[in-house]
């Protein structure tokens, strides 16, 4: 089923120019500089989840977990390349949605843009919460839902004020993350190997990767247990195609963007990983207790670790809080301009500020942050769950759109075609293999399966939706169609001289009606 509307031009499209400073429309700016989409690049595949949930996949993996990152890393490097072939052609602030809608239909565009939103709307009540979790351990006289409260209103306030605001923090965000990763690997190299002065480490070396049971303690099943532990901490990396839409060169951008995140997921996340396991063997209680950054930072003899990776955490959440809201937002602004949400969604203001679909956004976001505090193991949990497998289907939607796409950009303009998906279509037919056996995988563990269901019955009812409003939307067409045509022959059947309405000012009652019917 292919969707037979126009899609809607990109927000940066030449042809389509937004409407002049001083007043509002419905256009986007390109606000964010090259040094803002750089570090937002980079960032972007820095999520909270690194730093707080890695732990968990350690434990259940042991050192086999760095293969259970590669394999993950590998899946999202060519999704990214996929996206960036698509996004490099048609820069837009809807991104795989848009292109699904062309490619796959209309239905696939609402669905899967619905979807994502609901992921980061989820998303802004965990980060809030736990933001405010470590800032009320700073301060306890602030209540924790004043604290959440408090992160949420700054953020929307700077989302609101123009995207440049956001840029700029997400600039300083993502710097202070990749600053604190870098040190953290530099450090903890030296230190596994001796060559730190004063560190307490005992600087085994590569000797903790086998000295505890092997690579593979738990056998190599566990690969695939550390890939449902791990895989979620990687959304993130398709926001830099969706903020390249208000960018002065949003082909540059995302082209820099893809090429760079093979690097970029090999430093950050194998490469911290690593250091962990070197610096410590991998059932060392201190991991399981005080979490593996901070557990790795004691092991050097860093004073208080703890409250520096709370720092970091902080600044991870806020990041993320940060670039959920926007990428929210984001996604209801294109889902305004397509119809498939309400049309306030779609207009900005006199700064090319999608504010309504920003406090849209937001508001759901404390709802969401009121049923964490209020109703933590039902609604909050049903929430979690029905969101928790979206990252997949992202991915797998983007895949499948990229099948289509690639048809369309060389028939329509080849010349856009600057970034290219490797070994096409068989990469592209391995990761679609490679997604949905991590879904059938999630069906066979207890916590996955919660998560695999649930986000399967949110996206059967919003794919029924789809479906629903688009039957509608034909059927109203076709009687509207009847209804023209009933006319028409009305009026040609009526026209004589002596008929009723054959007058001058009747309409169709010129000379050549009786031709038109």
């Amino acid at each position: 089923m292919t969707s037979r509307r126009s899609p809607a031009p990109a927000d940066n499209d030449p042809g389509k120019p937004g409407p002049p400073h001083g007043e509002g429309g419905d256009a986007l700016r390109a606000g964010l500089k090259n040094r803002h989409l750089s570090m937002i690049a980079i960032g972007g595949v820095i999520g909270a989840g690194l730093f707080v949930g890695s732990s968990a996949g350690i434990a259940a993996a042991g050192p086999a977990i760095l293969l259970s990152y590669a394999l993950v890393g590998a899946m999202v490097v060519l999704v990214m390349r996929m996206l960036g072939e698509m996004a490099a052609a048609r820069p837009s602030s809807g991104s795989f949605s848009e292109y699904a809608d062309r490619a796959l239909g209309h239905w696939a565009g609402f669905s899967i843009g619905w979807l994502y939103w609901f992921f980061w709307v989820v998303v802004l009540a965990v980060e809030a919460t736990a933001g405010a979790v470590i800032l009320n351990g700073w301060v306890p006289a602030v209540p924790q839902w004043a604290w959440a409260l408090i992160v949420m209103l700054l953020l929307t306030a700077s989302n609101l004020a123009s995207v440049g605001s956001y840029g700029e923090f997400e600039f300083w965000f993502a710097g202070i993350k990749v600053v604190a990763i870098g040190a953290f690997i530099v450090v903890g190299l030296l230190a596994a190997f001796g060559a730190l002065p004063g560190s307490d480490n005992a600087a085994a070396g590569f000797g903790h990767l086998t000295d505890t049971g092997g690579f593979l303690p738990h056998g190599p099943g566990s690969i695939l247990t550390g890939v449902l532990t791990v895989v979620f901490s990687f959304m993130g990396s398709e926001i830099v195609t969706l903020a390249a839409g208000e960018s002065s060169d949003p082909q540059r951008a995302v082209t820099k963007a893809t090429n760079s995140v093979i690097w970029r997921i090999s430093v950050f996340y194998l490469g911290s990983i690593l250091v962990v396991l070197l610096l410590l063997p991998w059932n060392s209680a201190a991991i399981a207790k005080d979490g593996s950054y901070v557990a790795s930072l004691d092991s050097i003899g860093i004073a208080h670790a703890g409250q520096v990776m709370n720092v970091i955490v902080l600044t991870a959440v806020l990041s993320c809080l940060n670039s959920g809201l926007y990428t929210a937002s984001r996604m209801a602004f294109s889902l305004g301009r397509r119809g498939d949400a309400p049309q306030a969604f779609a207009r900005t203001s006199t700064r090319g500020v999608p504010r309504a679909a920003i406090l849209g956004s937001v508001v759901f976001g404390f709802l969401a942050v009121f049923f964490n505090y209020r109703w933590p193991e039902t609604v909050f949990a049903f929430l979690l769950n029905s969101s928790g497998a979206v990252a997949l289907f992202v991915w797998l939607v983007i895949c499948c759109t990229q099948l289509r796409m690639r048809g369309i950009v060389l028939r329509e303009s080849p010349d856009r075609l600057v970034v290219r998906m490797w070994l096409f279509p068989y990469l592209t037919w391995a990761t679609i293999a490679m997604i949905a056996f991590v879904l059938v995988y999630m069906l066979t563990d207890d916590a996955g399966r919660d998560q695999v269901l649930m986000s399967l019955l949110a996206a059967a009812v919003v794919v029924a939706a789809a479906l629903l409003r688009q039957w509608r939307q034909r059927a109203a067409g076709a009687g509207a169609a009847d209804g023209r045509t009933a006319q028409t022959a009305g009026s040609s059947h009526g026209a004589g001289p002596g008929s009723p309405g054959a007058g001058p000012a009747s309409p169709g009652a010129g000379s050549k009606s009786p031709d038109k019917t």
